[in-house]
């Protein structure tokens, strides 16, 4: 595991702002964490009320994304950091924008599954989208937990783990889509239920992108674009 140093500057307002940036993040993560766990919980046991509830509490983490936003200009502009500070500020302000599009993806899961309380088509995908679901939340428990221990290794193996992501939600759109021809009375709780596994893809993406500004606090290297093998190979310890 690497280590920024971040305590180590003159001045102790300078340790405490940085340190208090960090917080609030980890904060808005587990925030962000309850709501895709609630959200899909909504979904899966048809739960009107706790859709319901996390539909409308997305506010509370763009709150949270606008009061960091902010703390970190006024850091920018009175400290004007550099090297591994400046890092850290420009990473901070990518992952709460990741955290937020998270919540919104959650609030939409918590929107459809009020609209789905009246249908039996859940039930019947409901072990595909309960395993996506579950791959989906422990890879963003794992993206924030590397964030918080500004673990590369940690970030790049979680990073990795969306390619079975995306073959679970594959694999569930091609289930809908020939429901969906074979009865296409069932036009609009079918396309709510893929519009829920998009949203769930949606997070694992982010999730992605999470672990990636990891490496590039701790090491300076910017990951986008490049393969996983490519990284891997890179960054081994």
């Amino acid at each position: 595991m690497d280590k920024l140093h971040l305590d180590q500057h003159i001045s102790q307002q300078f340790n405490q702002e940085l340190e208090d940036v960090r917080n609030k993040v980890l904060a808005m993560g587990g925030l962000v964490e309850q709501q895709v766990s609630k959200g899909l919980t909504a979904l899966l046991e048809l739960d009107a009320d706790l859709g319901n509830e996390v539909a409308t509490a997305d506010f509370e983490v763009n709150k949270l994304e606008v009061d960091i936003d902010e703390e970190c200009i006024q850091i920018l502009a009175r400290r004007q950091p550099a090297a591994s500070d400046l890092r850290l500020i420009v990473t901070v302000i990518k992952v709460i924008t990741d955290l937020e599009r998270i919540g919104d993806e959650a609030e939409k899961m918590g929107r459809f599954s009020t609209e789905l309380t009246e249908s039996s088509k859940v039930v019947t995908y409901q072990k595909e989208l309960r395993h996506l679901g579950e791959l989906v939340k422990s890879m963003l428990r794992d993206a924030l937990d590397a964030f918080a221990r500004l673990d590369v290794e940690a970030a790049i193996e979680t990073a990795a783990r969306d390619e079975d992501i995306n073959a679970e939600y594959n694999t569930l759109s091609r289930l809908l889509a020939t429901h969906l021809m074979e009865d296409p009375r069932n036009v609009s709780a079918l396309l709510k239920i893929s519009w829920c596994a998009r949203a769930l893809e949606r997070i694992g993406d982010h999730s992605v992108n999470i672990c990636e500004y990891v490496v590039y606090l701790v090491k300076g290297r910017d990951i986008r674009h490049i393969s996983f093998e490519q990284i891997q190979s890179e960054f081994k310890t």
